[in-house]
């Protein structure tokens, strides 16, 4: 997951720097480094991804056209 990837997937999933950091047990300082592409650890990168997956969020690999994130579809 690169800045670019975080901040569209917080916002795909409408929520503040402070909910990210909730969900990820991170300080919304980490995750407005992160966005920004400024260092944070291997393992805080980690755990906000996972909060982003676990709220509904994929991400795209660079295929192409260009890494980047989808919200994942709902069981009917």
């Amino acid at each position: 997951m690169d800045a670019n990837q975080a901040r569209m997937a917080r916002a795909a999933l409408k929520l503040s720097v402070r909910e990210v950091g909730d969900l990820a047990k991170v300080s919304p300082n980490t995750v407005t480094r992160l966005e920004a592409g400024l260092p944070v650890n291997n393992s805080t990168s980690a755990a906000i991804r996972i909060a982003f997956e676990s709220a509904g969020v994929e991400f795209i690999e660079e295929n192409g056209g260009g890494p980047g994130v989808r919200l994942k579809k709902r069981d009917a």
